[in-house]
């Protein structure tokens, strides 16, 4: 086979590193990281690099704003070693991500209209009491209600409302440490009641619900003081007005995510083809792990 014109070609690390506004010594960061392949050495040690280093150095920085730094040095550094089902798994998970993502953004919609709505929330306090159910001052206690007949069964079971949870089993469902969980607390965002016997923090479906909806704030890129009064409308069944702004927001953001994966992934593709042409050109066969 005849040989790949990319190797008869040398770049110096400024190459690379100037059409994008980096370092040099970004560039040998991201090689020594695996983003890159390995340089070639000249006779006095300096690095030179082939065209193929310049375009992986082009996929990197158009992954990254679909998938972040991590997954984007993740799936270079799989390829780069021809692990390529590595790499699949990765791009796989920041699209089930985003889906989880535009799934939440639903849920919260769905939420603050029926707050909105004038529906009645799951866990509100009856009227003459505070939150949890404690009697306002003055206010005889409240007495059970009478038992109603059985009704015959009609139509499917209703779906029971979700079971409350704790603060460990919570910050692993969004993925945040427990202490996020207690400086959203701090700030009035999230209001868990506490169990009287252990004292542990307890988190109702309106507790699960603001928690997500802070989280949701928070991937957007809102700070906790502007979150507060977006929670406050919530709690206050405000309805969607005053979040309207911010819902096309998160829209948005996802949308551009969801375009920056395409981008990136086009740029992979075309990176694999150049790797496997540059292989095929030295005879060296690609076994994906």
């Amino acid at each position: 086979m005849g040989k790949n014109p990319q190797n008869r070609v040398r770049l110096r690390p400024v190459d690379l590193a100037r059409p994008h506004g980096l370092s040099t010594q970004a560039v040998r960061n991201y090689e020594e990281a695996g983003i890159l392949p390995a340089a070639a050495r000249t006779e006095s040690g300096y690095r030179t690099y082939s065209p193929l280093h310049a375009q992986a150095l082009d996929t990197f920085l158009a992954l990254l704003p679909g998938h972040g730094h991590p997954t984007a040095t993740g799936i270079m550094r799989a390829v780069n070693r021809g692990a390529d089902d590595e790499a699949f798994r990765l791009i796989d998970e920041s699209h089930a991500q985003l889906l989880e993502d535009r799934r939440t953004l639903s849920a919260v919609e769905d939420a603050l209209r029926d707050l909105g709505s004038g529906a009645p929330k799951s866990g509100a306090p009856a009227p003459g009491t505070l939150p949890h159910g404690t009697p306002a001052p003055g206010e005889p206690e409240p007495r059970p209600p009478a038992p109603a007949a059985p009704a015959p069964p009609e139509g499917p079971t209703p779906t029971p409302s979700p079971a409350p949870t704790f603060i460990g089993p919570l910050a692993d469902r969004l993925s945040v440490r427990p202490a996020t969980l207690r400086k959203w607390e701090a700030a009035g965002l999230v209001r868990p009641r506490r169990d009287p016997l252990t004292g542990y923090r307890v988190y109702g479906e309106a507790e699960v619900r603001d928690a997500r909806l802070v989280h949701q704030l928070r991937r957007g890129g809102y700070l906790l003081e502007q979150i507060a009064p977006l929670v406050d409308q919530v709690r206050a069944a405000g309805g969607l007005e005053p979040l309207e702004a911010a819902l096309g927001d998160w829209r948005s953001r996802l949308a551009t995510r969801g375009r920056a994966l395409l981008t990136g992934a086009a740029k992979l593709d075309a990176y694999l083809n150049e790797q496997e042409r540059e292989r095929q050109s030295r005879g060296v066969l690609r076994i994906s792990s």
